[in-house]
């Protein structure tokens, strides 16, 4: 995506013809009597923890905006809700307590979530209207944001009357179990559904949360709005979680190993099979520099496959060189060993760009412009396809091959860094996805992690953890 912060009439440019959060709420414009003024948004990849600096001089600077350029009848913010800062653990319920110690409480605030949100009840008790999106991957931010701002429109009018239950459960969703086409997400995702289509019910999220960040705040939750009917919101609410508990074994994953993988995937009759790096989850945090997958094929003689990798160095050698020029280089694992060792490739450089391009089809989270920094692809001596990237990226977008003059109908193995968010753009050409159960800090395997500020007990840790809505 383009990192970065935008303000004013930028905001529009880039996301308002896109899918994403910020495409819902700038849909509004359209509508008669409204005056909407898009402010300031930043974003970058997920990787570490924010900087106290850079959280308070993004924060401030949001702010700022606010005072100077309001007042407000409603203030809409598109969040993530798993952001943690150094001295904020609780990023996301910081900067809506903010918000709403400098707008007071008639100002309505809505806030549209990611589904992997950590939600706190701070986060939920100074919104006026919350929700998050309800697919994996997420193909939905766009109408859900349009709900926060179309339900904020409505209470600001008082039409409505948003009356929120939460309600978190002590678990901890493997994010192998997290896809919302997938049983057990789609059974949850279906129940929320059919309590939204009740006429008094404004909202319902299913959230997943985010296993790769450890704060007390980590877990599933659920969040039920209704129309000034709290009893109705926390019976629907309870119900959701109950089922959740019930279901908690089967939030349990585990992944394929690299070479049962390859080994499927050099024998597919059809391609392309897209291999789910999940221990190189960008999405989740990693450095999107994982060599295993590379050095397993080099090892098992597969050909025929796509792999991206973060490595300036490497790219910016290929753009000296230029296309044409064989190139001899060490790619990959440049951030340390838990994503593998250099891996020694030599081939031709096919191409090179300035890393930037557009897609106006389905990607996760519904972005349409992307930004990998100076990139090039090297064709190597052993058929395989490998981009070099100057910034982490994920690959949720088919553009990103196709800009680089590659057809992913014509490969063979597309390896994918994620779990779900590739899914919205390879799923629809795919043979076969496969999960991989790769090494990194995004491992589907939560045992290998180590937490210290996550609640206790929780499920799976504590396999005899008790729960009761």
């Amino acid at each position: 995506m383009a990192a970065g912060p935008v303000e004013d009439d930028d905001l529009i440019r880039v996301y308002g013809e896109s899918q994403a959060t910020l495409g819902g709420f700038l849909e509004i414009r359209s509508l008669p009597n409204l005056t909407v003024v898009p402010l300031f948004h930043a974003d970058l990849n997920p990787m570490g923890t924010i900087t106290k600096e850079a959280f308070e001089t993004l924060v401030a600077r949001m702010l700022e905006r606010l005072a100077s350029d309001g007042p407000w009848d409603v203030v809409l913010l598109a969040l993530h809700g798993a952001a943690v800062a150094e001295h904020q653990p609780d990023a996301d319920g910081e900067i809506i307590a903010r918000v709403r110690q400098l707008l007071g409480n008639d100002v309505v605030i809505g806030v549209a979530l990611d589904m992997h949100a950590n939600v706190s009840e701070r986060m939920v008790q100074n919104s006026t209207v919350i929700n998050a999106y309800l697919t994996n991957p997420h193909i939905d931010p766009r109408s859900r944001a349009r709900q926060v701002a179309d339900l904020a429109l409505a209470a600001a009018r008082h039409e409505i009357h948003p009356t929120t239950a939460f309600i978190p459960i002590p678990a901890a969703i493997n994010i192998l179990r997290q896809g919302t086409s997938d049983w057990p997400m789609s059974h949850l995702v279906g129940v929320a559904n059919e309590m939204q289509e009740r006429a008094e019910v404004l909202s319902v999220s299913v959230i997943e949360g985010f296993p790769y960040a450890d704060v007390n705040e980590l877990g599933m939750s659920f969040i039920v709005i209704t129309d000034d009917d709290l009893d109705l919101a926390n019976q629907l609410a309870t119900s959701l979680a109950n089922e959740a508990w019930r279901m908690r074994k089967d939030f349990v994953g585990d992944g394929v190993d690299l070479e049962t993988a390859l080994t499927r995937a050099a024998a597919a009759q059809r391609g392309p099979v897209v291999l789910l790096d999940v221990g190189d989850n960008v999405g989740g945090g990693s450095p999107a520099d994982s060599t295993h997958v590379l050095a397993a094929a080099q090892r098992l003689g597969v050909g025929g496959l796509f792999h991206s990798l973060c490595d300036p160095e490497s790219a910016e050698a290929c753009h000296s060189a230029g296309v044409g020029a064989t190139v001899e280089l060490h790619v990959g694992a440049k951030t340390d060993a838990l994503h593998g060792s250099p891996v020694h490739i030599t081939g031709i450089v096919t191409h090179v760009d300035d890393g930037r391009f557009e897609d106006t089809g389905v990607t996760h989270g519904g972005f349409r412009f992307f930004n990998a920094g100076p990139r090039a692809l090297v064709h190597t001596v052993d058929d395989h396809y490998v981009l070099l990237n100057s910034r982490p990226m994920g690959n949720t977008s088919r553009a990103e091959l196709t800009s680089a003059g590659l057809d992913p109908l014509h490969i063979k193995i597309i390896v994918a860094k994620g779990v779900h968010s590739p899914r919205g753009a390879f799923e629809p050409i795919a043979a076969e996805l496969i999960q991989l159960n790769t090494p990194g800090c995004t491992s589907a395997d939560l045992s290998t992690l180590r937490y210290e500020a996550r609640r206790r007990p929780m499920f799976p840790f504590e396999t005899d953890t008790t729960f009761s809505a």
